[in-house]
C-alpha cells in the first residue's frame, strides 16, 4: 500500500462580528487541486466529497470515486474518521456514508481505501481544517458586485473605476477597486425535498443536475436538501458524478419550512469567508416555516449571500403568494427567480444564472459611515452612462458593536451577615431594570491591585507602632499574587511604595511610617483611585483614619480635593474601599457612605487593640467575594452609567455588590 497522503491547510476563519470586505463576500472551501493517488496497480480511489468546510452543521456525506480494473473484484469500502472506522459501503458506486461533524471547530483526518482481489489497496486521505473564531467588529471594504448590460441587453465588460459611481444612503462614496469578477464562486443547491414536490421530483433532480455543466473551473458546489429542516450535506466538491449523485439520492417526503432552512443555511454560510450563491429549488410552498417573512429577508440580507430561485410546481402548484415571497428574496439579495414550466427551459435557466454570477464587476469601498450600529445601509450603483441597466445588491446591514459583557463582584451573606455558599440560581440580575441572563457565576480568583492608605496625622502618634505592626500582619497575610501600594497622608498624602508583590517593599514602606500633622483623607483616597485607574484586574482600597478631614490646626479641610470628588472618582475607577475609623473622633458617616458606594464595607475599632481583627474580616471580605458575568441586552457605546442590581431569590441572603458600570465609550 502506498503511503497516505495528508492535507493540513491553515485554519479557515469566522469573524465572530460582520466584516465586510472582498474576503467577506461569501465562502472559501479548503481544498487544493486534487488527483487521483498513484497505486501501483489500475485501483484508485479519491475523496470527492468533503473537500472542506462550509460552516453548516448537521451531516455530511462523505463521497469517495474509484476507478479499477473492470475485471477485478472490489472490497467493502471502508470510512475512516481520525483513524477510527465510522462506516462501510458495500453496495456499489455512488461511495458514500453519512457522518456527523459534531465539531467543526477542531481539525478532523476524512480516510477512505479499498481493496481488490489483486491484492492491490488504494486509500485517501484529507484534512479538514477547523472553523477559527476571530474576534473582529469594524466596517472594512464593502464589496458589490454589480452586473453592467447595454440597451439591448448584451453585458457590458470593459469598464473600469471611473466608470462607476457608488452611493451608500444617498452618500457618494470613494471606490477602492473596480474590475470584472474573477473570484471563484461557491455554489449551494438548496433543494426542496418536501412531499408536496413528490410529482416533480425528477423536474427537480434535472433542475439541480444542470448548473454544474455551467460552473468555471475553480467554482465548488454544495448541496443541501431540505424538508421542514436541513437535510445531508454533500460537498462541497467540483466533482460532477458526485453532485449528481448526491442530487439522485433526493426523496421527497415530510413537510416543507422554506424560510426556517433558508435562514439557516444563509446564516451558517454567511460567517465564512468567501464568495456564496444559493440556487434555491422549491415549489414555494411553505408550510412550517417558524420564522416570518420580514425576519427570514433581515437575514438573508445580512449573510451578504446572493440567492437565485428555479421555482418548480409542485403537487399544490405555486401560489401567488409565494411566488411575490420568491420574488422578493431573489430581487433583495441581488438575484433572480426563474419559474420554468418545462424542461427544456431548465438549460435556459442555467445558463442566465452561471452568466448572471461569472459576468459581474467586483467594486469596493470604504464607507464614509464607520459607526457600528446594525442599521440597514442603502447601496445605489451607475455608470456614466444613463443608457445602461445596472443590477447590484441593494445594500447591507452594518456591524453591532462588539457584546458588552461586564463582570460585577460581590459579596454573599445570611441576615446574620455570615458567608454562606450560593449558586447562579439563588441570584437575579437586573441593568437599568431589564433581567439578564447569568453567564458566568464564580467565586473572585483574579489577583488584587489594593493600595493601603494609611493616616499618619499627629493624632495617631500614640498609637504608632500598634499600626505599623497591625498593616504589616495585613500585608503579609495578602495572597502573594495580589499587588499591594502603600499612601500615608497627614498634611497632603505620599505615595511611599507602588504597586509591588515584593512583599519585602511594602513592609519596609510601613516600616517609614511616622505621625505629624493634619488629615488630607479626601487627598490620600482620590490618589490611590488615581493609582488603580490604569491597574488590572480587581482594585480595592484599604484606608485607615482615626479623624476626619481637616487642617493641622482642626479649623478648616485638610484636601482640596471634596467628598463629591472622591464619590466621582470612585464611579470611574470601580474600586471596592474598606474603610477603616479608629477610635471615637472618626467622620463615621462620611466612611460609611464611600464604603457604600464601592460596594465595601466600614468598620469602626474603638481602639488599636482590637484592629487586628477588622483587618482579618477585610481579608475574609477579599476571599469571599464572587463574579457574576453576562452579555448586556444594551449592545450601545454610550460610555453612560448602567444600574446594576443583584436580587436575591433566597429570603434568608443578602447582596451587597458594586451599583453599576459605566458602558463602553463610542467607537
Amino acid at each position: 500500500m502506498k503511503p497516505r497522503v495528508s492535507r493540513k491547510p491553515e485554519p479557515l476563519r469566522i469573524a465572530s462580528a460582520l466584516v465586510l470586505g472582498v474576503a467577506a463576500a461569501g465562502v472559501v472551501h479548503a481544498a487544493a487541486p486534487r488527483t487521483f493517488q498513484e497505486t501501483v496497480s489500475d485501483l484508485a480511489i479519491q475523496i470527492t466529497s468533503p473537500l472542506g468546510r462550509t460552516g453548516m452543521s448537521g451531516p455530511v456525506r462523505i463521497v469517495a470515486r474509484i476507478a479499477a480494473n473492470p475485471t477485478a473484484t472490489l472490497s467493502t469500502v471502508q470510512f475512516f474518521v481520525d483513524g477510527q472506522l465510522i462506516g462501510e459501503d458495500k453496495d456499489g458506486p455512488p461511495y458514500a456514508i453519512e457522518w456527523q461533524d459534531a465539531n467543526p471547530f477542531e481539525e478532523r483526518e476524512i480516510a477512505v481505501q479499498v481493496a481488490d482481489s489483486s491484492g492491490a489497496t488504494a486509500r485517501d486521505v484529507i484534512s479538514l481544517r477547523p472553523l477559527e473564531v476571530v474576534e473582529r467588529t469594524f466596517v472594512s471594504s464593502v464589496i458589490v458586485e454589480p452586473s453592467v448590460r447595454d440597451a439591448r441587453g448584451r453585458p457590458v465588460n470593459d469598464l473600469d473605476a471611473s466608470s462607476f459611481r457608488v452611493y451608500e444612503d444617498d452618500v457618494l462614496q470613494e471606490i477602492d477597486l473596480a474590475a470584472p469578477d474573477t473570484i471563484p464562486a461557491n455554489y449551494t443547491l438548496l433543494v426542496d425535498s418536501s412531499q408536496s414536490m413528490s410529482r416533480r421530483i425528477d423536474f427537480v433532480r434535472d433542475a439541480a443536475r444542470q448548473l454544474p455543466a455551467r460552473l468555471r473551473e475553480n467554482d465548488q458546489v454544495t448541496v443541501v436538501p431540505f424538508t421542514s429542516t436541513l437535510g445531508t450535506v454533500t460537498g462541497p466538491t467540483k466533482d460532477r458524478d458526485t453532485i449528481s449523485g448526491a442530487i439522485q439520492a433526493i426523496r421527497s417526503s415530510g413537510g416543507t419550512a422554506i424560510l426556517d432552512c433558508l435562514t439557516a443555511a444563509v446564516t451558517q454560510l454567511g460567517a465564512v469567508s468567501g464568495r456564496n450563491i444559493i440556487v434555491l429549488i422549491t415549489d414555494g410552498y411553505d408550510e412550517n416555516s417558524q420564522v416570518s417573512f420580514d425576519e427570514a429577508l433581515e437575514a438573508i440580507k445580512a449573510s451578504k449571500i446572493t440567492v437565485y430561485v428555479i421555482a418548480v410546481g409542485g403537487v399544490a402548484g405555486i401560489s401567488l403568494r409565494g411566488e411575490d415571497v420568491l420574488r422578493e428574496i431573489a430581487t433583495q439579495t441581488g438575484g433572480q427567480a426563474f419559474f420554468p414550466a418545462r424542461e427544456f427551459q431548465l438549460s435556459d435557466v442555467h445558463g442566465l444564472i452561471a452568466s448572471d454570477v461569472q459576468q459581474r464587476y467586483v467594486l469596493t469601498y470604504t464607507p464614509s459611515n464607520q459607526r457600528l450600529d446594525g442599521k440597514w445601509r442603502a447601496i445605489a450603483v451607475e455608470t456614466l452612462d444613463p443608457a445602461h441597466e445596472v443590477a447590484a445588491r441593494p445594500g447591507y446591514t452594518a456591524p453591532l458593536p462588539p457584546p458588552v459583557t461586564p463582570t460585577i463582584e460581590l459579596t454573599i451573606r445570611d441576615l446574620d451577615r455570615q458567608y454562606i455558599d450560593v449558586t447562579a440560581g439563588d441570584l437575579a440580575v437586573f441593568e437599568d431594570g431589564v433581567e439578564q441572563t447569568i453567564e458566568g457565576f464564580e467565586e473572585s480568583l483574579t489577583p488584587l491591585s489594593m493600595m493601603l492608605v494609611l493616616d499618619s496625622s499627629g493624632s495617631m502618634r500614640r498609637d504608632q507602632e500598634a499600626v505599623m505592626e497591625a498593616a504589616r500582619a495585613f500585608a503579609r497575610q495578602l495572597p502573594g499574587k495580589d499587588r499591594v501600594g502603600v499612601i500615608t497622608f497627614a498634611d497632603r498624602p505620599v505615595l511611599t511604595q507602588d504597586l509591588s508583590v515584593v512583599r519585602e517593599f511594602i513592609l519596609a514602606a510601613i516600616g517609614r511610617y511616622q505621625a505629624a500633622g493634619g488629615t488630607a483623607l479626601y487627598d490620600a483616597i482620590a490618589d490611590a483611585l488615581a493609582r488603580l485607574r490604569k491597574a488590572e484586574g480587581r482594585k480595592a482600597i484599604v484606608v485607615l483614619t482615626d479623624g476626619r478631614d481637616e487642617d493641622n490646626p482642626g479649623t478648616g479641610p485638610g484636601s482640596v480635593r471634596s467628598l463629591d470628588d472622591v464619590l466621582g472618582a470612585l464611579e470611574e475607577v470601580d474600586a471596592t474601599v474598606y474603610a477603616i475609623g479608629l477610635g471615637p473622633n472618626v467622620d463615621r458617616e462620611t466612611l460609611e457612605r464611600i464604603a457604600e458606594v464601592s460596594s465595601g464595607e466600614a468598620y469602626f475599632p474603638a481602639d488599636v487593640t482590637v484592629l487586628g481583627a477588622d483587618y482579618r474580616r477585610i481579608l475574609e471580605n477579599l476571599r469571599r467575594r464572587y463574579v457574576i458575568s453576562y452579555t448586556s441586552t444594551n449592545r450601545t457605546y454610550d460610555g453612560a452609567w448602567r444600574q446594576v442590581e443583584i436580587r436575591p431569590r433566597r429570603d434568608d441572603i443578602a447582596v451587597q455588590s458594586a451599583g453599576g458600570y459605566f458602558a463602553p465609550e463610542p467607537e
